[in-house]
C-alpha cells in the first residue's frame, strides 16, 4: 500500500475513540502503538494534528479538515473491500455484536456460534447487555435489539421477527388471589416487574374487543433480570409478563400457568441494528441473514 496511507486507520480511530488509550483497546494494539503511529503521520505530514494535554486531546484545526478528508478517503475503501466481499461471500474478520443478556445468550448466540463454525475466518465477539450501547462510540458492528426503535440518522435497521409475550403466574398465585379474567381485572393484581433506569413500559393487552390497552400493574417486585422476573413468578410473587421462549417449559411443567397467551398480550418487535454505511461487509450481512432465517420465534 502507498506509504501515505500508513497511520491514516489508527488516526480516525484516535479521532472517534476520543483518546489514544481507548482506540488502541478497540484495535488491539498498544497505547505506545498508536502514539508512535500518529507522531509519525504528524512528522510526515509536517502538521500537529491534536492538541494533547494530560487529561484531554482534541483535534487542531489542519487535524480535523485532514479527518474529513481521511474519512472519505476510507469510505471509499470500505466500498472497494464490500464489493469483494460480496463477490466473495465468505464473512472474515471480527464482528462485534451487543445483545440483551438472556434473549443474547438463548435466542442470538447458537445462531451466531453456528455461523463461526461455518466460516472459519470468522470471530464473533459478543458483549452482552440489556442496556442500549453506543455501536459507533463503543465500536460495535451489529446490534440486537427489543421494542420500538428510535429515529437515528447513524444507524440502519432490519426487524428480525417478534418476541411473543405472554402473562403468568404460578398455580399457587392464582389459586390464591383468583385468576384475571380480563384486562381490567390485571391491575388488582401483584406484578413482577422488569425494570432499569431509562426504562418504564407499561403491559400491552388486547381486550376482548381487540384495542391494546396499556395495563400498569401494582409492581411489588422490580427487577432488571428476566430469569429473576420468571423466578419470581415461579415462588409464587405476582403476575409476570415473560417471553414465551423463556416460560414454555415452565409452562409444560406445571410451574406457571398462562393467564393471558400471545393472542392477547401484544409482541414486541426484534431488530438487527448497524452503522449505517452505503456498504455492508460480508460478515455483518451475514449474521443479519442468519439471524433473520432462525430468530422468529412462536408463541404459546
Amino acid at each position: 500500500m502507498d506509504d501515505r496511507f500508513a497511520g491514516l486507520g489508527s488516526f480516525v480511530q484516535a479521532v472517534e475513540a476520543g483518546s489514544f488509550a481507548l482506540a488502541a483497546e478497540r484495535m488491539g494494539v498498544s497505547r505506545s502503538a498508536v502514539g508512535k503511529t500518529i507522531a509519525k503521520l504528524e512528522q510526515r505530514l509536517r502538521v500537529r494534528l491534536f492538541h494533547r494535554t494530560t487529561r484531554r486531546q482534541s483535534l487542531t484545526e489542519e487535524g480535523q479538515a485532514f479527518y474529513e478528508h481521511c474519512l472519505r478517503v476510507l469510505s471509499e475503501l470500505d466500498a472497494a473491500e464490500a464489493v469483494l466481499d460480496g463477490g466473495r461471500r465468505a464473512p472474515r474478520g471480527k464482528l462485534r455484536v451487543s445483545v440483551p443478556v438472556l434473549f443474547g445468550r438463548h435466542c442470538v448466540a447458537p445462531v451466531l456460534f453456528r455461523l463461526a463454525r461455518a466460516h472459519p475466518e470468522l470471530t464473533v465477539e459478543m458483549s452482552f447487555s440489556d442496556g442500549v450501547v453506543d455501536l459507533l462510540e463503543e465500536g460495535f458492528d451489529l446490534a440486537v435489539r427489543i421494542g420500538a426503535l428510535p429515529d437515528s440518522a447513524s444507524l440502519a435497521a432490519r426487524r428480525l421477527g417478534a418476541q411473543s409475550m405472554a402473562i403468568c403466574a404460578a398455580p399457587s398465585y392464582l389459586a390464591e388471589h383468583g385468576r384475571p379474567k380480563c384486562v381490567g381485572e390485571l391491575a388488582r393484581h401483584a406484578g413482577i416487574v422488569y425494570s432499569r433506569p431509562g426504562y418504564d413500559k407499561a403491559w400491552p393487552v388486547r381486550d376482548l374487543d381487540g384495542h391494546v390497552q396499556q395495563v400498569r400493574i401494582d409492581a411489588r417486585l422490580r427487577l432488571d433480570d428476566v430469569q429473576a422476573i420468571a423466578d419470581a413468578a415461579i415462588a409464587g410473587a405476582g403476575l409476570a409478563w415473560l417471553p414465551c421462549w423463556l416460560v414454555a417449559a415452565y409452562v409444560r411443567e406445571g410451574l406457571l400457568e398462562l393467564v393471558m397467551d400471545c393472542q392477547r398480550v401484544v409482541a414486541s418487535d426484534i431488530h438487527a441494528v448497524w452503522p449505517h454505511s452505503r456498504y455492508l461487509p460480508s460478515k455483518t450481512r451475514a449474521a443479519i441473514d442468519a439471524l433473520a432465517a432462525e430468530i422468529p420465534l412462536l408463541g404459546i
